[in-house]
């Protein structure tokens, strides 16, 4: 169980300016930061659907940026289901695949709303460690999935610019577990307060495509998770 450091305000002799020899008491105010860590195991209660942005669909904001005429003249290409599942998912250069660690401080801080927290005092106060970093984009963080092979999953989806239905392949992990290593300020927040915080996160908010806090729709109800006690 991570230790609390309790030391708040403190008195120091400062010097005195024009006289050395006769000293002056300094109270403190700002103490200094007390960060605590923990590991939560999470266990997924519903699938966690992931759908990276690719490198091809940045290449073609790229090529659109550059020469707009080539974006509007642009010939559709035929899309192949296992090359974009492929490309849907993050990988760690020792083979192991995982999700992007903001999901999960994402996540806590919009639980914030649902408890009267400030969700500005959230972002400055939790923080996830990640397992790794994406092999092809190192400046991702990840948290390793365990547990679970990735499937190819097909949903229909309407295009929110054009209001037309279409096609996305996703990458899904059914049965999925991780486990979270979290640091948070304990002037903030107490291991139970972040242990409640992030089983909201898992029961109200989720992560990946399709949860329930999605900012496109009210989800699908993929990404929840479950909390263990955590880890010493």
């Amino acid at each position: 169980m991570p230790t609390t450091t309790k030391s708040r305000r403190k008195t120091i002799t400062a010097p005195n300016g024009e006289d050395d020899a006769a000293p002056r008491m300094v109270q403190m105010a700002i103490p200094p930061p007390a960060f605590c860590t923990a590991t939560f195991h999470i266990t997924g209660t519903a699938p966690l659907v992931i759908c990276r942005f690719s490198e091809e669909a940045k290449q073609a904001i790229q090529a659109t940026a550059s020469d707009p005429a080539r974006g509007s003249k642009k010939k559709k290409k035929v899309v192949k289901p296992e090359e974009v599942f492929k490309a849907a998912r993050y990988y760690h250069r020792d083979g192991w695949e995982g999700f992007h660690a903001a999901a999960i401080r994402n996540a806590m801080i919009s639980a914030c709303r649902l408890v009267n927290f400030k969700m500005t005092l959230a972002k400055l106060s939790v923080f996830v460690e990640p397992d790794g970093y994406d092999k092809n984009e190192p400046q991702i963080p990840l948290v390793q999935i365990h547990g679970a092979k990735p499937v190819l999953q097909t949903d229909h989806v309407r295009n929110k610019n054009s209001g037309q239905f279409s096609v996305a392949h996703r990458a899904a992990y059914h049965g999925w577990s991780a486990d979270v290593k979290l640091r948070w300020d304990s002037d903030q927040f107490g291991i139970i307060d972040v242990l409640h915080l992030l089983m909201r996160a898992g029961a109200q908010v989720g992560i990946g495509c399709g949860r329930p806090d999605s900012k496109e729709s009210a989800g699908m109800g993929w990404g929840l998770f479950s909390v263990a006690e955590p880890k010493k």
